[in-house]
Formats: C-alpha cells, structure tokens, sequence
C-alpha cells in the first residue's frame, strides 16, 4: 500500500483548484439511468469512486465515457439491460444504493446489495427503503439484497424523513422524478449536491421545486431526456484546502470556491482567527495572527458544519491556544483519527460522541495510519504543521476523494511525496 511522506514547518503561499464534488458527481451518474438519452457531466472529479460508480453503472449495461483525462463524463442508459447492482462493485463504496430509485422508477424492478463504504457508522437503508415504500414498491431484503419491485409502476406520495438524510433524499427525487404524480418530500437534505442533482433533473426535463428548503416538491413526467450538466465545486476539498494555510501560514487562494458553499465552517475559521475574502477566482484565506484560538464545533445537516469537515479541523484546533470541545452528532465512530494525532502529540480525549481537545504549540511528526477518507486528510494537514517528517500509511482512502493531493499542495511550498509500495 502506498503512503505520503510530509515534511512540516514551512508556510504555503499560491493557488490550488478545486475540483467537482465527488458527493455530487456520484449522485448525478446514476441519474443516467432515468433516460434513454446520453447525460454528459463537466468538471467530473477523477478519483477512485468516480470510477468505481463507472464499473456499477456499466455492469447494468449502460455506457460511460471519459473525456479530458476523466474531466467529462459522457453516458447513456439507452442499452441497460440488467437491474441487479452485484455485491463485488457495491460493497466498494456506500454511493453505490443510488441505483435503487433510478431502476425502480425507470424499469420497475431492482435487486441493489446492501453498501460499503467507510467505516463511519451503519448509515442504515430504512430510510430509502420507507419513502419508496410510500410510492408503492414492494422491498424485501434477502440474502443481503434489496430485492424491490413496483408492478404498477410508482405513485406521488407525500413523504416525511424521520432524518434529513442526504442519499434518502437523493434516491427519493431520482424515483419521484418519473412516478405518476405528484411527491411532497419533507424533512428533506438541503446541501448543495442536492441542489446540483435537482438542477440536473429539471435539464432533462423534471419538474421539481423547493429543493435547498426542508420540503421538495416534484411533479412526475413520462420521461426524460439528455443533457450536459456541470458538477458543483467540491465543498469538502474546499474546506480541507482551506484548513492547509490556516494550519501552517501563509496565504492561499482557492479557485472556484464561494463563501456559500461553506457558509458554517468559515464562522468557526474566523472565530479561530482565520481571514477568508472572496475573490474574483475563489476564496483566498490567510492565519490572521500567531496561533489560532480554540473554538467548539457541533457537525449537523446543512447548511450547518460538515461532518466531512471535523477530522481536517480537529488536527486544527491541535495546535490552537486553548481548548475546543467538538461534538460530532452525525456519525457514530468518527473519531478514529483522534488516537493517530496524539502519536503526534495532541491531547486529545474522547468520550462517545465527544472529543475534547487540549491545544499544544506544535505537534511532532511520527508513523500514522489513514482509517477513512477524511481522516487520512486530517493526518496530512497534521503533519504539515508538525516538527519532523510525517509518514500517512493506508493512503488508498485518500484517492476515494481526493485528486492530486501531492501535486495541489506541493504547488503551495508544501514538502510532500507520495511513496510507491
């Protein structure tokens, strides 16, 4: 398995793009299969999860090309011949269940493995599997299938999530988007991918309304056609490039990033001490004075802080003045980052869903190991800062959402290298 070597103590300085959001684009390829005609995506991020939807959507029989290196995607679902999403491809990776509403709506039938992905928590299917219910399918899970049909084909319903779950909400809209009738979802996930899906769908001719509100409304068609739809930019890479000058020094401009997209999480930066402006490119941000000051962080829905943003600040606040209490209320078991920072000298305690965190005025560089895509950020960003060399073992987490990582922090002065197995 690979690893990255960091070599900390300098301050960055330049400019680093960010990419499409890989939440986003994972979304809107399964949507491909709600049509006969081709979708075409534009500013597609090129990770390992793209590609592993790539192989899930064509093992169903649709076609998918890459174009400009995997910057755009073309596909069709014009030739989809299979509704049964195996459990080999599935298990990969959790965005993977996104099949089940477009194939129950589309084809009447669908046989979807139950998903992998990180070990973040059980992020249970009932939710999905209660709003689809309420459109008139039958589900049955046997022998670690979802085993789903709707003979007469799907109904409007009106459908209240118990969570405001963002793959429920994503599956419901795909399936709503054909259904006969009217659907009202409440309780609806209102982050910027769902937006992007929503405004994907109305380009090949859906009618919905209300979506970045808790309550989406949408009017099914008889059909859809094909469009060419751009991703949104990457809030999650954002907000993690966001956190390398804040950590070290220096001064970043980030290229297509907007303060909306990240609205909460740049609160607790300038609470922190941290200058975020816009510009006419993106968003440039800058350590304002000295060490960052401790602040508390509670993860919630949108527009609320991320919980894909917590182990990229918790290595933060390791080196703040101060204590920062950070309450993680989305996920179960994502602190699995807090033991490796500490064999790098950050006081860390963690109590449930709870981490408690003592600032020091500089971590020290030491072997780690990645244990999810996120964390395996967080220990980059840690080591940028710390004395020493820092070596992040188990990087495979890393390419599931980050594209060149090395070469985009390398062109800020950072000492990093990517070393081969």
């Amino acid at each position: 398995m690979d690893s990255i070597l960091v070599k900390g103590g300098g301050a960055l300085n330049g400019q680093i793009p960010i990419a499409g959001a890989k939440n986003a684009c994972l979304t809107l390829m399964p949507a491909a299969l709600l049509s006969e005609e081709p979708l075409t995506l534009t500013n597609a991020p090129r990770l390992s999860d793209i590609k592993t939807m790539t192989e899930l959507l064509q093992s169903l029989g649709a076609e998918i090309t890459a174009l400009q290196e995997g910057q755009v995607q073309a596909m069709s679902g014009y030739g989809v011949n299979n509704t049964h999403a195996d459990y080999e491809i599935v298990r990969k990776m959790r965005a993977s269940n996104l099949v089940l509403g477009p194939l129950l709506a589309r084809f009447g039938q669908a046989e979807v493995s139950l998903p992998g992905g990180c070990a973040i928590g059980a992020r249970p299917m009932d939710l999905h599997i209660h709003g689809l219910e309420a459109m008139g399918a039958e589900i049955e899970l046997r022998d670690g299938y979802l085993h789903a049909k709707v003979p007469g084909g799907l109904k409007g319903a009106e459908i209240e999530l118990g969570f405001a779950s963002v793959g429920a909400t994503e599956n419901i809209v795909m399936a709503a988007t054909l259904a006969k009738g009217t659907t009202v979802l409440k309780n609806a996930a209102r982050e910027p991918e769902i937006v992007d899906l929503c405004d994907c769908l109305r380009r090949m001719g859906a009618e919905i309304e209300g979506d970045g509100s808790p309550t989406i409304v949408i009017q099914g068609v008889d059909r859809l056609h094909g469009a060419t739809h751009p991703v949104v930019t990457d809030r999650i890479e954002l907000g993690t490039y966001m956190l390398a000058p804040a950590i070290c020094g220096g001064e970043v401009e980030l290229l297509g990033g907007r303060i909306g997209l990240v609205e909460a999480f740049c609160e607790k930066l300038d609470a922190a001490g941290i200058s975020v402006t816009e510009t006419d490119k993106g968003l440039k941000v800058a350590r304002k004075n000295g060490r960052v000051k401790a602040v508390d962080v509670t993860t919630e829905p949108f527009p609320g802080f991320p919980t894909d943003l917590q182990a990229q600040m918790m290595a933060l606040l390791c080196t703040a003045e101060g204590t920062s209490v950070l309450e993680e209320k989305i996920f179960e078991n994502r602190f699995m980052h807090a033991p490796e920072l500490t064999r790098m000298g950050a006081q860390i305690e963690v109590h449930g869903g709870t981490a408690t965190v003592h600032g020091v005025e500089r971590l020290k560089g030491a072997p780690v190991m990645a244990t999810d895509l996120r964390a395996s950020v967080s220990l980059i960003l840690a080591g940028l800062a710390a004395e020493g060399e820092t070596l992040v073992n188990r990087v495979y987490h890393l390419d599931r959402g980050y594209e060149q990582v090395v070469r985009k922090l390398s062109g800020v002065g950072a000492q990093i290298e990517r070393i081969k197995s």
